[in-house]
């Protein structure tokens, strides 16, 4: 990123945003926001500036443009006004008069002109190891900074605010406080967040006029009549992933082989899916409240079908796919490469596990369970 979009970053992020919002102003995935807020804990750093009265950007540029034209350093030097062994100096740090360029020169100034103050607890061992045996004893840093007034309030080598403890323990560069502490800390956050941090924006609150699990008609409920479908994606290494949907009552069971999981790529597939699939079965979806289905409507208009939402972080509202999933890890361990099955293979283990009798269905299995539905 360039220093200008990394400021546009620690702007937007000190004013609240979610890293999804973040990710999609700027135009970078998520992770490399995350990335870079990670790597300085979730705290802006101090923005970088040269030394009074070094060179600047636009005298770089004139350097520039003089080697360029041929000039001397003398020549340079006195259109500047600066003197001769400061432009000679600068030309030979930075790769001499035939590669010199003005930027890398200028982000090479800046770089060498960091120089970090030793952090607080760094420079103070006996105050560093009194906050870091209260840290791994679940201490936040204001019961700390609160004890340390208390008992030791007489003392300055013992004084420190609880935002530095906080910087200490989130901040990699340092590394005065072990990185495995920050997960004693209550929230066990990576990142230092500021109390405007908000959530919103992030793609999982996206989906638009779902219909809760509770507006499901009874029958799927009560698994009374078949056609009554649970759905979910299976996932698989480097970014593969298979569609599951599972009867609520006969426990039937159809994989869908998937290229991508974007809403655009699943919906069509599911589609496509419902056009084959036994009509008995073709009744209700419930999905979780992942944005592969953030298309649902379409899904419903092309399919007839309604489709449901289960409440956020509740996988147990969707019981019996989850169990289904379980059965097909037989087959498609974790850190399988989904994408190398073709859709023929993800059907015969399919076959597989609805021609074995289950327990729940009396030792029927779900091929026998949708044929007895006449």
């Amino acid at each position: 990123m360039s220093d200008e979009m990394k400021a546009d970053l620690w702007r937007r992020w000190r004013a609240g945003e979610s890293i999804s919002v973040i990710s999609r102003q700027i135009g970078k995935p998520p992770g490399s926001v995350f990335t870079v807020l990670k790597h300085h804990g979730g705290i802006a750093p101090a923005p970088r500036k040269a030394r009074a009265g070094s060179l600047t950007l636009g005298e770089r540029e004139e350097i520039s443009r003089g080697l360029c034209a041929g000039h001397s350093y003398r020549a340079i030097a006195g259109l500047l006004g600066r003197a001769v062994s400061t432009i000679s100096r600068e030309v030979g740090n930075n790769g001499g008069r035939d590669v010199y360029r003005a930027i890398a020169a200028q982000e090479r100034a800046l770089d060498r002109a960091r120089r970090p103050k030793q952090c607080l607890l760094a420079a103070r061992p006996a105050l560093r190891q009194t906050v870091l045996t209260l840290l791994c004893e679940e201490w936040s840093p204001e019961q700390i900074v609160g004890h340390l007034r208390r008992y030791h309030g007489n003392d300055p080598a013992m004084e420190i605010s609880h935002e530095t403890i906080y910087r200490s323990v989130y901040t990699t560069r340092w590394k005065v406080i072990p990185r495995e502490v920050c997960k004693r800390l209550r929230t066990g956050r990576p990142i230092r967040k500021n109390k405007r941090h908000t959530v919103k924006g992030q793609w999982r609150s996206q989906i638009t006029d779902a219909r809760p699990i509770e507006e499901r008609p009874q029958a799927a409920e009560d698994r009374s009549e078949p056609g009554h479908l649970e759905g979910d994606l299976v996932i698989g290494s480097n970014n593969s992933q298979v569609a599951t949907l599972v009867d609520r009552k006969t426990r039937f069971l159809t994989l869908v082989k998937l290229a991508s999981r974007h809403t655009n790529v699943v919906v069509p597939a599911l589609a496509e899916t419902y056009t084959r699939m036994d009509s008995r079965l073709r009744g209700t979806l419930t999905w979780d409240r992942g944005m592969e289905l953030a298309a649902h409507k379409r899904l419903s208009t092309d399919t007839g079908v309604d489709v449901f939402f289960a409440a956020p972080r509740s996988p147990w509202q969707r019981g019996t796919n989850e169990n289904t999933n379980k059965l097909l890890r037989q087959y498609l361990p974790k850190g399988t490469n989904l994408s190398t099955f073709s859709q023929g293979d993800l059907d015969a283990i399919a076959a597989k596990l609805n021609n074995r009798p289950r327990k729940c269905l009396g030792f029927r299995t779900p091929a026998e369970s949708v044929a007895l539905t006449g």
